[in-house]
Order: C-alpha cells, then sequence, then structure tokens
C-alpha cells in the first residue's frame, strides 16, 4: 500500500469502505481544513472543540472531542504520510516531530481513489496487537466510523465547503 502500511491484517487491523458520491478533491479538503473537520469528525452528538492540522511528515494532526456529558478527550498525533487527494496516514503513536507517545492506541490511514464522480473511500485502523483491535471494534469502530463517513457525506453535500 504504502512504505508505512503493510497489508491488512484482519487480526490486528480494522477496515471501513465505502463508496461516496462526493469528489475526491472535496473529501480530502475536508480531511484536511480544520474548520470542516471539525463539522463532521466525531458521530454526534459528540463534537470536536479543537483541530490542529500541519499537513506534513511529522506535522500535528491533534483533535479534542467533547463527549455529550462535556467531557473532553485529547488526540494528539503526527502525520506520517500526506498524498494530497490519495492519502493521509496518521498515528497516535507519535507527537509532532515524530517524538514518541506516551499511550499510543492506533495508525489511521485514510485512502482515497475516484469513483466516476464520487469517491472510494477507505479508511483503516492499525492496532499493535489484537487486544487493542477488539478494545477498538467494541468501542464501536465500523458504527461510528460509519456515521463519521455519513456525516462527511452530508456535509460536503450541504454546500458548506463552497
Amino acid at each position: 500500500m504504502t512504505a508505512f502500511i503493510g497489508p491488512f491484517d484482519p487480526t490486528r487491523d480494522l477496515k471501513l469502505e465505502r463508496e461516496i458520491d462526493v469528489p475526491v478533491h472535496l473529501v480530502w479538503k475536508a480531511w484536511t481544513t480544520p474548520a470542516h473537520l471539525k463539522e463532521w469528525f466525531v458521530p454526534k452528538p459528540w463534537s470536536v472543540t479543537e483541530c490542529e492540522i500541519d499537513l506534513r511528515p511529522g506535522g500535528i494532526f491533534r483533535t479534542v472531542m467533547r463527549s455529550p456529558e462535556g467531557e473532553e478527550f485529547d488526540s494528539p498525533g503526527c502525520y506520517l504520510d500526506v498524498v494530497p487527494n490519495e492519502r493521509l496516514v496518521f498515528t497516535d503513536a507519535l507527537l509532532p516531530g515524530f517524538r514518541p507517545a506516551v499511550k499510543p492506541f492506533f495508525t489511521g490511514a485514510l485512502l482515497l481513489a475516484p469513483l466516476g464522480n464520487g469517491t472510494r473511500y477507505t479508511a483503516l485502523a492499525i492496532h499493535n496487537d489484537e487486544a487493542t483491535r477488539a478494545s477498538h471494534e467494541q468501542m464501536g469502530f465500523h458504527d461510528g466510523w460509519g456515521t463519521v463517513a455519513t456525516q462527511l457525506t452530508d456535509y460536503i453535500k450541504s454546500g458548506a465547503m463552497s
């Protein structure tokens, strides 16, 4: 796949694949512009209160997610690979500047490919071991990331990115 992603391992990795009917360049823009990402990135009624993006390998990718009860979760990490309109690879195992993190959870990858006027949308969550993968799946990976893909599509179709 890329220098940062090996073959998909179903014992340690999770995958969401969708065909969405919005163009690749708008999906990319929604994923790489903090103001846009804050609008769709977590399943509602959760929200993103802060977002930092430095779109380069080693650059920060950070969100602060707020639960409906008001509890906040800071998720700092960095980008490993950035190929415009094709691929984003990010991790919480490393902080900006590739500094090691204390409690890594997963490495994520967004893979985009044109599909007519739409996009082949693939999101991967790569884990260190089977237990962490199972925990992420039990937390609701498929429902959560699926909901987010729908929210992303709806957000783009709303015209908010014009």
